[in-house]
């Protein structure tokens, strides 16, 4: 009969790095597919004001953003410095504002295009009168869905 016999060092055996690799790539590929880039470049001045009551959009896909602001010092030679509205990447009239809802709706999924909500980032430097005819146009193609974003804080530090 063999004789058996213990290690009597306690040695703890050395960790194997054969799978390091495989899990780097996972992570890798997680990161890439999970990741979205900004598509929007910010073409007006944005002081969103503040607000008491807010509440945070859970669902970020459902979101068509209106920016609406004075255009930021490289654009100002251009178009002045009246508060101006920015759709995607150009600036537009509140006629406009209709056919980019429509269009931005038809490129949503069919199951979402009756829940979207329009966010409006408005400068609290803007006019009310500009406003008002944007949530006219919003009304028009039956969007009836308005956010508005803010901070959240103290509403009376926007009266400053």
């Amino acid at each position: 009969m063999a004789k058996f016999n213990k290690k009597k060092d306690g040695d703890i055996p050395a960790v194997s790095t054969a799978s390091l690799p495989d899990i780097v790539f996972m992570l890798l590929f997680f990161f890439m597919t999970v990741t979205t880039m900004k598509d929007n470049t910010l073409m007006v001045d944005n002081t969103l004001p503040n607000a008491s009551e807010t509440k945070k959009l859970e669902k970020k896909d459902r979101v068509i953003y209106i920016y609406v602001g004075k255009p930021t010092t490289q654009y100002q030679k251009t178009f002045g410095t009246e508060p101006k509205i920015q759709l995607n990447d150009k600036f537009a009239s509140v006629s406009e504002v209709g056919d980019y809802i429509l269009q931005e709706r038809a490129k949503k999924p069919q199951d979402i295009q009756n829940v979207l909500t329009t966010a409006l980032k408005v400068d609290k430097e803007a006019n009310m009168g500009l406003i008002s005819d944007i949530k006219q146009e919003l009304r028009k193609v039956n969007a009836l869905k308005v956010n508005y974003t803010t901070y959240e804080g103290d509403a009376f530090r926007n009266i400053q």
